[in-house]
């Protein structure tokens, strides 16, 4: 009896990690942790006097990069997952580096926050989106978009500037 216990005991231990993989909700905040570390390593490799280096007239500076990546996800994990209309901050966006980069943290666990208070079933609920009706499982899969595709405009920036990225980090 006591071996068939340690069998299930050891089963469940394995199968749990991998159930909870499959959930949306749960593969979405393992992936997102990883993006935020993966992002954040990028933000410490640029040195700070490069904070402001864009590679054309058109395009954000690195810092603007990580601020829209920022902006964007507070507007749409409060919209869309909160209820409550977005109010833009009055404060002022962080200067420094240090700043920035500790700005990008609170953003990303504030999201982590709020999607782990969503529940599975409320995802496929339509909300109204400047592209149209989109489901919140859209939303979701918007956040983690938009953050890539700027974060790979900002691999280029860093090698624009002879910088190294970091090695990718997938889930």
């Amino acid at each position: 009896m006591k071996k068939i216990n340690i069998i299930m005991l050891l089963f469940m231990l394995t199968i749990n990690p991998l159930n909870a993989q499959n959930d949306v909700i749960s593969a979405f905040l393992l992936k997102w942790e990883n993006s935020k570390n993966y992002l954040i390593e990028m933000a410490e490799l640029m040195p700070k006097e490069k904070y402001n280096y864009q590679p054309t007239v058109r395009e954000m500076s690195f810092q603007e990069q990580l601020l829209h990546i920022k902006n964007n996800m507070i507007w749409l994990s409060s919209t869309y997952f909160m209820d409550k209309n977005y109010i833009k901050s009055n404060k002022t966006e962080p200067k420094t580096k240090t700043e920035t980069i500790a700005a990008m943290v609170i953003a990303f666990d504030k999201v982590t926050n709020i999607i782990k208070n969503v529940s599975l079933d409320d995802l496929p609920n339509e909300v109204d989106f400047f592209a149209g009706k989109k489901s919140k499982l859209q939303i979701l899969n918007l956040m983690q978009d938009h953050v890539t595709h700027h974060r790979g405009q900002l691999i280029v920036y860093l090698n624009l500037n002879e910088i190294k990225p970091p090695k990718y980090s997938g889930w």
